[in-house]
């Protein structure tokens, strides 16, 4: 691993900057498993077939991708992460103006965000805008990047509020709006128009986001950490791709799954808690003609295996105490094995044995997190995606500080782990 943990990280970084929203994120996804030769729904011409590589888009911030193996498949290799990370998102009508000199935008949180890192920073917008195409006479989706310093949330004067220091509540409409511009006339549709090559009335909608413009880096003495925005969960989304375009999947069905909206509690058509894993299994299951009814579906479903993978936090190097006394991951340590009693991690005694034992076999570092008994945790994908698809899982994350930050600290060398950790557990 210490030959490949520095291209892949770079690697990594290089495609956190392309995907600024989870619809870039699913685009470059979907970009980097077509060139690997996956075949999309609507480029397909027969069902799954053995040898098959697959290919499902939702929303178009949402992908599963498939790899059957040539015989009959033991059960289901599943590893999934999300394409969102906490921002904000434009509302509609964005524009206010302001003393007749500025122009900001009317904006909203997006997840649970460390508000004070966006302020003073340089930010720009992204998403996707709808037309009407003039030949089909379909509403169809087109991605926007401004890629420029274009906003700016600027703090208070320190001469305006002495107490800014002492601990400051930040209000999201009120203090949290970004500056767009001196020019009173000028709106983000218009801007987006020019960009599109179409005029501001052609655009039927949008969903447009601010972004961090920070690019993401290596830091450290020994160059041995990593910053960069949206860390969450892009890290663990390209280093599960890495690991299953590596895997040879000749035993079992391997499935990537990268869901839109966890940041929000994944409940939409393309997040862990709708229909969409489950749908595209049983598609699979009866286009391969996997089961005959209900038992066999349960047997083949029970044989198989879902790894949920989100980032965890790291022990603190200012606040150590925040952390449990005994699991207290670091980065650089591995691949981070998340354990919580109320079962809001999904793993347990079986799949943490499963885990470990690959883990084991290939010389990947491994390392165990749980929350202080005091501290409440966050939830993620693993419990979601069960409760629809009952199947053994475990929750996994690579550590990292200042999570939800707009700019996130992690390992350089632990991406690599957890790709070696899907590709082995898709291959073994």
């Amino acid at each position: 691993m210490e030959t490949n943990f520095k291209n892949l990280t770079e690697e990594m970084l290089a495609f956190i900057e392309e995907s600024p929203t989870a619809f870039h994120a699913a685009a470059n996804v979907e970009k980097i498993l077509e060139d690997a030769g996956f075949l999309s729904e609507q480029k397909r011409e027969n069902g799954p077939a053995p040898g098959g590589r697959c290919l499902f888009v939702q929303n178009g911030s949402a992908v599963i991708a498939v790899k059957i193996p040539e015989g009959r498949p033991e059960g289901f290799r599943i590893v999934a992460s999300h394409s969102d990370s906490p921002c904000f998102k434009l509302k509609e009508s964005p524009e206010i103006r302001v003393e007749g000199s500025y122009t900001k935008l009317n904006a909203e949180k997006y997840g649970g965000m460390l508000l004070n890192t966006w302020l003073d920073r340089p930010l720009s917008l992204a998403g996707r805008a709808f037309l009407k195409d003039p030949q089909s006479g379909k509403i169809v989706s087109r991605l926007v990047n401004f890629r420029a310093d274009m906003l700016i949330i600027p703090n208070v004067a320190i001469h305006f509020n002495r107490e800014a220091n002492e601990g400051q509540k930040l209000n999201p409409q009120t203090d949290l709006l970004p500056l767009f511009s001196t020019d009173q006339e000028l709106t983000v549709k218009e801007l987006c128009a020019r960009q599109l090559g179409v005029s501001a009335e052609e655009i039927l909608g949008s969903d447009l986001y601010v972004y961090n413009r920070d690019k993401g880096r290596i830091l450290g003495a020994d160059r041995s950490l990593i910053g960069s925005p949206r860390l969450d969960d892009l890290q663990c989304a390209y280093a599960a791709l890495r690991g299953f375009l590596e895997a040879d999947c000749s035993r079992s069905i391997g499935v990537y799954a990268l869901f839109d909206n966890e940041e929000v509690g994944s409940g939409t058509k393309q997040g862990a808690d709708s229909t969409l894993l489950s749908d595209v299994l049983d598609i699979l299951g009866e286009g391969l003609g996997l089961w005959n009814n209900s038992l066999e579906k349960r047997r083949f479903l029970q044989n198989s295996f879902l790894l949920s993978a989100d980032n965890g936090h790291a022990v603190h190097p200012n606040h150590p105490e925040k952390s449990d006394p005994t699991n207290r991951p670091r980065l650089n340590g591995g691949v981070v094995l998340k354990f919580q009693g109320s079962q809001r991690y999904t793993t347990d005694g079986y799949s943490a044995s499963v885990v470990r034992d690959v883990c084991r076999a290939h010389g990947i570092p491994v390392q165990d997190f749980a929350n202080r008994s005091d501290i409440p945790g966050g939830s993620t994908l693993g419990n979601i995606s069960t409760s629809h698809v009952s199947i053994p899982s475990a929750d996994v994350g690579l550590a990292q500080l200042a999570m939800h930050s707009a700019f996130e600290t992690a390992g350089a060398k632990d991406t690599e782990a957890l790709a070696q950790l899907v590709r082995w557990l898709l291959q073994d």
